[in-house]
């Protein structure tokens, strides 16, 4: 949906649904995204966030699959406007964790996953779009010693891919990295330095333009228009960042915010006995619930929440926030809050200054949340949501 004001596109991210095959994208456009924009806006276009799995991808080669989906798209009055870029394989139903960032960037076939969907993102837009595409943040912490150079190198190639896209269609496919809790690229310092040093320096413009044919000034100027951030809210609550400086460091740092994911993680302000036993039903085996402790020594940061729960170490009345997606409507989840105040801050300052045109909601953790607070259909709470959104930006 359309936001006024220059405000950008409201969508949400169809990762929610399981899309692990086509035909379960399809299902999800033809059943709960058309029921979301039946409620929210009936009478104008919806611009969809797709997830495609490395599987979907695939089937959608066959040009009897390409050319059902554009006519879904056609019929439902849909227009394509980002697209989730993160989880290659299945997202939904079994142990996702940390394989969730593989391949990584340090692998060949995130770049051609990534250059696929950049391809049939192309395909979908029409020219003068700038469509974006988020993606994971290099890669799991554990496993990115040394691994910088490797990561920068496929990036680039995709951003070259994405030049060349650009050439061909007049389309403008924007690649967006997702800093998250645990991983190479997790705090907005660590990702202003990765770009500074290795995606936006004067190597990176020589090789880009080494790749695409530009010359070296159209590089360094291609160089932000094809790779840049998404800002996931609830990642950056959970690390304790500033809303205003988190923001304006990006923007000193010239990196784009491609996409603004709209989001929300629970936040226990004093742990104590009971607020950890109320903990255990979120400790469940899909996801990674990542949490960071503000800790008399400072910030403490666990992998998963059973492993912040088992640590003996850790003293009553300091802050827990937990990496789990929660409905971004809700400001407290009994026992606990939310870091809903985070979210609604970066929407006042978007309001004042728009930080991204590409808004999208990102509650995928609806079917593992504790079933008391499931009350009611998954699309009415997306709808929900983004009508919070839109009030909070009217």
């Amino acid at each position: 949906m359309q936001l006024p004001d220059d405000l950008g596109q409201l969508t949400y991210c169809l990762n929610i649904h399981p899309t692990q095959t086509w035909e379960a994208v399809r299902e999800a456009l033809l059943g709960p995204v058309k029921r979301v924009r039946e409620t929210v806006c009936p009478e104008a276009t919806f611009g969809v966030g797709l997830r495609l799995s490395a599987q979907a991808l695939e089937e959608l080669r066959a040009p009897g699959a390409r050319a059902e989906l554009k006519e879904i798209l056609a019929r439902e009055n849909y227009r394509v406007v980002t697209m989730n870029g993160f989880p290659f394989g299945p997202f939904h139903g079994i142990p996702v964790k940390q394989a969730v960032y593989q391949p990584d960037w340090k692998q060949r076939a995130r770049l051609d996953y990534t250059c696929w969907l950049a391809d049939l993102m192309a395909e979908l837009g029409t020219a003068g779009d700038t469509l974006s595409l988020s993606t994971v943040p290099g890669t799991y912490k554990p496993l990115a010693e040394g691994a910088a150079p490797a990561m920068a190198e496929n990036l680039l190639k995709a951003a070259a891919h994405c030049v060349k896209l650009a050439q061909k269609t007049q389309v403008t496919i924007a690649i967006a990295l997702e800093p998250e809790p645990h991983c190479f690229l997790e705090t907005i310092a660590e990702t202003v330095a990765f770009f500074r040093d290795h995606l936006y320096s004067d190597t990176a413009a020589n090789r880009l333009s080494e790749l695409s044919g530009l010359s070296l000034d159209e590089a360094r100027e291609a160089l932000p228009r094809h790779l840049g951030v998404c800002y996931d809210v609830c990642h950056a609550a959970v690390e304790f960042e500033d809303p205003a400086a988190s923001i304006e460091a990006l923007r000193t740092a010239a990196i784009p915010i491609h996409k603004l994911q709209l989001s929300a993680a629970l936040r226990v302000p004093r742990i104590d006995a009971a607020k950890r036993d109320a903990l255990a039903p979120f400790c469940e085996r899909t996801y990674l619930h990542q949490v960071v402790v503000s800790s008399a020594d400072g910030l403490v940061r666990y992998a998963d929440l059973p492993e912040a729960l088992a640590d003996d170490a850790r003293a009553d009345g300091e802050e827990w926030r937990v990496h789990f997606h929660v409905p971004i409507f809700a400001d407290t989840i009994a026992p606990f809050e939310t870091t809903q105040s985070f979210l609604t801050d970066i929407l006042a300052l978007h309001r004042q200054r728009p930080i991204s045109q590409h808004l999208e909601v990102e509650t995928y953790t609806w079917q593992v949340l504790p079933e008391t607070l499931r009350t009611e259909s998954v699309e009415a709470a997306i709808s929900r949501e983004l009508t919070w959104v839109a009030r909070q930006l009217a």
